[in-house]
């Protein structure tokens, strides 16, 4: 039993590594629906063990960053330090509220990923976009660093508080939050939100699996397996992901996504009717 158990979560792990590694940082969102269903875990079991493999996935992306010169590492701290104060609060309404509307909240959450992908994928959120406006958060012209003002500290606080409470909840890393809110607050280029945002992810996610651990909720023998898979499936994703056309990829991934949020959606449902 323990060995099957093993197996399926390497399985369960490489999978969700392939899907990072080819899809970016909101792939990660499919570690707890893969781990509901392939190991019949409860959200709020699966949220931790997701947690650590996204952290660690993202730790590793976010160093890479860093050796780049691509992670603005002031802002990744304050974003994070407001997102892991918030997260235990996350953690603790995960642990009281039944698994039903926990699965209903998640699949609504993965819904709209999957529509955010498909939309990217297709060019429509290109050609609906808002017109140009200035951020509160501005680069300055002479050093190459953010300017802090209170409107950009709001910004960068408030989208803290969302990914922390989402991680801790969820077990998501935010990716899918903290990447648009990055776009809507500065005037970043791409490279550099997404590796600010995989840094915000690893240190926010680190804090939710410390305090997993501490309250003896992280099934370390699922967790370790699941996380190692991960992140050899992540840099084997990373090196085939040339030879996809983006578009195909992320369209491929939100009719996946949508089809999971539905069996999520349809169990949850079906689980409150019994």
């Amino acid at each position: 039993m323990i060995y099957s158990v093993t197996l399926i979560s390497l399985g369960l792990g490489g999978g969700v590594g392939l899907i990072l590694g080819l899809t970016g940082a909101g792939g990660a969102i499919m570690a707890v629906p893969l781990l509901v269903f392939g190991l019949h875990l409860n959200v709020s079991q699966a949220a931790p063990i997701a947690l650590l493999a996204v952290g660690l996935s993202a730790a590793l992306g976010a160093v890479l960053g860093l050796r780049a010169g691509k992670v603005r590492y002031r802002a990744a701290g304050f974003i994070a330090a407001t997102g892991i104060v918030v997260s235990p609060l996350g953690l603790w309404a995960a642990r009281r509220l039944p698994n039903a509307p926990l699965a209903i909240i998640f699949a609504g959450v993965l819904g709209m990923v999957a529509w955010r992908m498909w939309r990217q994928g297709s060019g429509a959120a290109a050609a609906t976009a808002a017109p140009p406006r200035t951020p509160p958060c501005l680069l300055n012209a002479d050093t190459g660093r953010l300017r802090w003002t209170a409107p950009c500290a709001r910004a960068l606080a408030g989208t803290g508080v969302i990914a922390g409470f989402l991680s801790g909840l969820l077990g998501v890393g935010g990716g899918f939050v903290i990447v648009p809110a990055l776009r809507r607050a500065t005037d970043l280029p791409m490279q550099a939100i997404v590796g600010t945002s995989l840094a915000v992810i690893a240190l926010v996610s680190a804090s939710g699996v410390v305090a997993a651990a501490a309250g003896g909720h992280l099934d370390w023998a699922i967790a370790l397996p699941f996380t190692l898979a991960a992140v050899a499936g992540m840099l084997a994703g990373r090196a085939v992901a040339d030879r996809f056309p983006p578009r195909r990829l992320q369209q491929s991934f939100a009719l996946f996504a949508a089809l999971v949020a539905a069996a999520m959606l349809a169990k949850a449902v079906m689980a409150l009717a019994a």
